[in-house]
């Protein structure tokens, strides 16, 4: 039956709701307080005319000599559909490997510095600026996600281990997809500032894991790299949006990416006793939680510089901060005995930090950061749950990670607000910066440069706030679109008979591909041969 004909659903409510009402009313007087004495410094103009071409071509994220992002690992792998048996995703990876090396060596090479470069474009003057960022958002892939999708008791190993091969894997495919499309004389040019961003692409490819398994994800990592790099280039090189956090690009890509592949791989099966939690698996996902909370500010910053990247981390910390809140509160709110559910802490905590990507560079204000993390928590908890069961029972959409609260639709929301705010953007307001964020709203020296930028950057004056507001609007639609399509076609060609399917005890098991010494798994090692163990009475 469609969602919208169906049965109005009901909203568990707290019966005892003292506390979940205190932490509203706290963040509350917390927003009116930042609303009327917290503001961000003034501007600092003296770095823009030292960085000033390196941050337009980073606001753009496809300079001629520094590359794109791509994706990355998100909430994880967890199984709902087949696979091949071991030996042949073991052959797939021996060769990817072989193409890899021969990628590498036959288009690779080092990045040349320019002569009387200056010293912070040197290669340690970029290494000593890129280089702590990148470790940050290194964490928060090979950690951060690892251990966030620890949440199911049986699934651990798998979530971790795998989430680490994937993450290497996507780093060599994301630098050689989107060295190709920026090519320099045949070849892909490689330095540091180039470091940062397949781990930030890797975290797009998280968001896509919902249903993944061993050799889905590896069919599906190869197939989604160059789809997400082909709709990064038209957003960013054709329609000149910016997109900081990646938020657009990266997480509801992702997400809804994942969520139409689950779609098209539905299974009836997909309800298994090992698809809960315990109090282990929780602790152990929180560790992922705290990693990713904390080191969030760094994803959506990284490619920022000056009071540019001063408030993409402002914006994001006092977002992911408002999130935490208002989802602790939210949370008990929606429990009729008023207490939390680790499921809304692991996840909504984190909504903050995708709500505010898109718009974290921009003037958002204090209060404005805060307002997006509130409402992020709130629309996160509510996702988990109201909308989540909905999708499932309703709409043969199986989201075991909960993606769509988490990274679906903050990604919308970020898409929303940053469109609004690029409709707001003045001079006056950003100064020069405003050139760095929107490119395509400087002014053109001539006429004849603007013919040669093409229709899309607008007049010879530069776009209109409005016209930079709706472009953002448009590639949101575009991504969504996009995403939906590919996720289609590419579940369709995973559910082929070709593929070997998984049983459904092995559903959301690690004992597939691990050696799990764990008794009620069943892969205990047998007593060596003639020390069987004896009873009382022969002892």
């Amino acid at each position: 039956m469609p969602l919208c004909c169906a049965a109005p659903l009901r909203w568990p409510l707290s019966e005892r709701p003292h506390l979940p009402l205190l932490l509203l009313a706290v963040q509350t007087v917390l927003l009116v307080l930042f609303t009327l004495l917290v503001h961000y410094p003034p501007l600092d103009e003296r770095w823009r005319p030292r960085y000033r071409d390196t941050l337009a071509s980073w606001a753009l994220h496809r300079p001629e000599e520094t590359g794109q992002r791509t994706a990355g690992n998100q909430r994880g792998q967890l199984p709902t559909s087949g696979e091949l048996p071991v030996e042949q995703s073991d052959c797939q990876m021996c060769l990817c490997r072989v193409v890899f090396v021969i990628l590498f060596g036959v288009f690779a090479e080092y990045s040349v510095t320019k002569p009387n470069a200056a010293a912070q474009d040197t290669p340690p003057g970029k290494l000593l600026r890129m280089y702590s960022m990148f470790q940050d958002v290194h964490v928060m892939i090979f950690i951060g996600f690892g251990f966030l999708m620890t949440f199911l008791k049986r699934y651990g190993l798998s979530a971790v281990s795998l989430n680490f091969l994937l993450a290497a894997l996507v780093l060599q495919w994301a630098v050689i997809v989107n060295g190709f499309f920026h090519l320099h004389d045949g070849r892909i040019r490689i330095d540091v500032e180039r470091v940062p961003l397949p781990d930030l692409e890797n975290g797009w490819a998280d968001c896509a894991q919902i249903w993944y398994i061993a050799r889905d994800q590896l069919v599906g990592c190869r197939a989604k790299v160059p789809i997400f790099a082909f709709n990064e280039v038209i957003g960013r090189r054709y329609l000149q949006v910016s997109d900081m956090g990646d938020s657009i690009f990266v997480h509801a890509f992702g997400a809804y990416f994942g969520l139409a592949v689950s779609f098209a791989m539905f299974r009836k099966d997909r309800d298994s006793e090992n698809a809960a939690s315990n109090t282990v698996s929780d602790l152990f996902s929180m560790i992922g939680t705290i990693f990713l909370w904390c080191f969030w500010p760094s994803f959506n910053s990284a490619l920022a510089q000056g009071d540019v990247q001063s408030r993409a981390v402002i914006n994001t910390y006092l977002s992911l901060c408002a999130s935490c809140v208002v989802s602790f509160a939210v949370s008990a709110l929606l429990d009729k005995r008023s207490k939390f559910s680790m499921e809304h802490i692991q996840n909504a905590t984190l909504a903050g930090g995708v709500a505010v990507g898109t718009a974290a560079d921009m003037m958002v204000q204090p209060f404005g950061a805060v307002i997006i993390g509130s409402v992020a928590g709130v629309l996160s908890v509510v996702g988990f749950s109201i909308i989540t069961p909905a999708l499932d029972e309703r709409c043969r959409v199986h989201d075991t990670c909960g993606v769509h609260n988490l990274h679906g639709m903050p990604g919308v929301l970020a898409g929303i607000v940053g469109a609004i705010m690029a409709a707001m953007a003045t001079h006056e307001q950003y100064a020069d910066s405003l050139y760095v964020i929107f490119p395509a709203m400087e002014p053109m020296e001539n006429a004849t440069a603007q013919a040669l930028a093409g229709p899309e950057h607008g007049t010879q004056e530069g776009r209109s706030a409005g016209y930079q507001g709706g472009m953002q609007i448009l590639a949101l639609l575009i991504t969504l679109a996009i995403a939906i399509v590919t996720g289609l076609v590419t579940g369709a060609i995973l559910r082929l008979r070709v593929w070997e399917q998984l049983d459904t005890a092995d559903l959301y098991s690690d004992r597939r591909f691990f050696v799990v010494h764990d008794p009620e798994e069943g892969d205990a090692p047998p007593p060596p041969a003639g020390n069987e163990s004896k009873t009382s009475e022969q002892l």
